[in-house]
C-alpha cells in the first residue's frame, strides 16, 4: 500500500503540475477511487479539494473542461472557458497527459540511482558460482551439461544471475559456458520460448542447489521419517539425486502420481541419506504438494559476493542504465502475454504483493517500487482509451491532422476503454484467487 500510495500520488501529481502550470483549474485531487461513495475531503487549497477515496485501485485529478471517466461531454458547458483543459493548445494538453507517465519514468530512474548510491550493488559474479547450473533434457539435448557455468550469450557476458540470462539465451545463437575450467561454446537455435524455459518442470536451467538439509520443519513428513539437519539426500525412490534440484524433481514426480491417481493419502517414498560416511534409508509420506517440509542449504550463501559502490554523481548513469535495461526486458517479455501460459500469469494486487519480501527490507522495497513505477509508465503510455496513452495518441493525431476529435467521440472511446480495463482487472483478480486456492 505504501508503494501504491507513493506512485499514485506522484503520477497524478505529474498531471496536476502541468495543469496548474498552464492555468488549468483542477477541482479535485483524489488518492484512490470513490465510485458511489463520496470521498473523504482532507482540505482545500487554491480551488482544489484534496481527498481520499475508498477503492485503492488508483487515483485521479479532476481537470476542468476535460472528458474523462468522471466527466461526460454533456456535462461540459457550451461555452469554453479560458481556464479549461479544452481551451488550451494541443501541445499544452499533450504535456498535461504525458505528465503522469513522465513522472513515473523519471521516478524509477531516480530511485534506482539512489539505491545504488545508498546500498551499492551487491552480486555474485557468474564465475564465482562454482556449482554451476542444472539443465533439463531439452537443454542437455542442445549441449548443456549439469555443472556448466553460463558466462555469455552471443558474446554478451552476464554480470550475475538474473532473468536476463533466460531472455538472452532464448534469442541467442551461441552460449559460452565454463566447463571443467575451460570455456565451451554451445550452438543455439535463436528462437527458444522463454516462458517455456521458465515454466517447464524441471526448468530449462536452474542454479544448482546442494542436497544437504539445512533445516527440518517440525511436524512435517521429513521429521516424522527421522531426517535431521546435515543429512545429504542422495537417492529418492531408487533415483540418484546429486543436487537439491534433483531431489525436488523426484518428489514432484511422486506428487504428480498422488494427484493423477487421486490417492486419499500420501504416498510412501524411500529416501537414502548420507550422514558422514554412513547411509540410512528413511520412509517419508509425500502428498500431491510434493513437500517434505525441509530447507536445503543455499549454495548462493557459499559464493563470494562483490559489492560495487557508487558516488552520488556516479549513481545516476548507473541507475539510468539499469532502469533502461529493466524496462527493455519488461517490454520484450510482453509478447508472451498473448500466449496461453502468459495469459495465466496475469495478476493484480495479490501477484504484485507477493513480489515484496515477508521481512521488511528498505533496499528491496525501493527496487520493487522503481520496477512497478516503470511498469505503470509503460502501461499508461500504451494507446488504450481511458489510459493516458489514449489521450496522448488522440492529441498527437490532432497535431498531425490539425483536426480535433469531438468530445462525444472521446467519451465513447473512453467508455469502451474503461470496460476493457475493468474486464482485464477482473481476469487478473480471478487469476490471483485461482493461484491462492491452488
Amino acid at each position: 500500500m505504501l508503494c501504491f500510495c507513493i506512485l499514485i500520488l506522484l503520477h497524478e501529481g505529474g498531471h496536476f503540475f502541468f495543469a496548474k502550470l498552464f492555468g488549468i483549474r483542477v477541482s479535485k485531487f483524489c488518492l484512490f477511487f470513490d465510485p458511489w461513495i463520496k470521498p473523504l475531503k482532507l482540505f482545500s487549497y487554491k480551488g482544489t479539494d484534496y481527498c481520499i477515496g475508498w477503492l485503492p485501485l488508483g487515483g485521479y485529478v479532476s481537470i476542468e473542461g476535460m472528458v474523462d471517466e468522471s466527466t461526460s461531454a454533456d456535462k461540459l458547458g457550451k461555452e469554453v472557458q479560458p481556464w479549461e483543459f479544452r481551451a488550451k493548445p494541443a501541445w499544452q494538453r499533450l504535456l498535461v497527459m504525458v505528465g503522469g507517465v513522465l513522472v513515473n519514468f523519471l521516478l524509477a530512474l531516480f530511485i534506482y540511482a539512489m539505491v545504488f548510491f545508498v546500498w551499492g550493488e551487491t552480486y555474485v559474479p557468474q564465475r564465482n558460482m562454482t556449482e554451476g547450473y542444472v539443465f533439463n533434457k531439452e537443454a542437455q539435448a542442445l549441449g548443456f551439461r549439469d555443472g556448466d557455468i553460463v558466462l555469455a550469450a552471443d558474446g554478451q557476458e552476464f554480470k550475475s544471475h538474473s532473468g536476463d540470462i533466460y531472455r538472452a539465451i532464448s534469442t541467442a545463437h551461441q552460449c559460452t559456458v565454463l566447463r571443467d575450467g575451460k570455456e565451451v561454446n554451445i550452438a543455439l537455435p535463436g528462437d527458444l520460448n522463454m516462458l517455456d524455459m521458465i515454466q517447464t518442470s524441471p526448468r530449462f536451467m536452474d542454479l544448482r542447489q546442494g542436497n544437504v538439509v539445512d533445516s527440518v520443519i517440525a511436524g512435517g513428513p521429513a521429521e516424522k521419517a527421522g531426517m535431521k539437519k546435515g543429512d545429504r539426500i542422495v537417492n529418492v525412490n531408487g533415483k540418484e539425486t546429486a543436487s537439491g534440484n534433483a531431489v525436488m524433481y523426484e518428489l514432484s514426480v511422486v506428487g504428480d502420481v498422488v494427484k493423477s491417481e487421486n490417492l486419499k493419502k500420501a504416498r510412501k517414498t524411500t529416501l537414502v541419506v548420507a550422514r558422514g560416511e554412513a547411509f540410512d534409508t528413511l520412509t517419508a509420506e509425500v502428498g500431491e504438494d510434493a513437500k517434505l517440509n525441509i530447507l536445503f542449504h543455499s549454495t548462493l550463501a557459499d559464493y563470494k559476493t562483490v559489492t560495487e559502490h557508487y558516488g552520488f554523481f556516479e549513481s545516476f548513469p548507473a541507475g539510468i542504465s539499469h532502469g533502461w535495461n529493466v524496462l527493455c526486458g519488461y517490454v520484450s517479455d510482453l509478447k508472451y502475454l498473448f500466449t496461453k501460459d502468459g495469459a495465466k500469469s496475469v495478476g493484480s494486487f495479490g501477484t504484485i504483493g507477493s513480489l515484496f519480501p515477508a521481512v521488511w527490507d528498505w533496499g528491496r522495497f525501493w527496487e520493487l517500487t522503481a520496477f512497478i513505477s516503470l511498469m505503470l509508465a509503460f502501461m499508461n503510455f500504451l494507446p488504450i482509451p481511458a489510459l493516458d496513452g489514449g489521450y496522448i495518441f488522440l492529441t498527437l493525431l490532432e497535431v498531425i491532422t490539425r483536426r480535433r476529435f469531438p468530445d462525444k467521440v472521446v467519451e465513447v472511446l473512453n467508455t469502451i476503454g474503461m470496460w476493457l480495463l475493468i474486464a482485464l482487472m477482473a481476469y487478473a483478480i480471478f487469476n490471483d484467487i485461482d493461484r491462492f486456492l491452488l
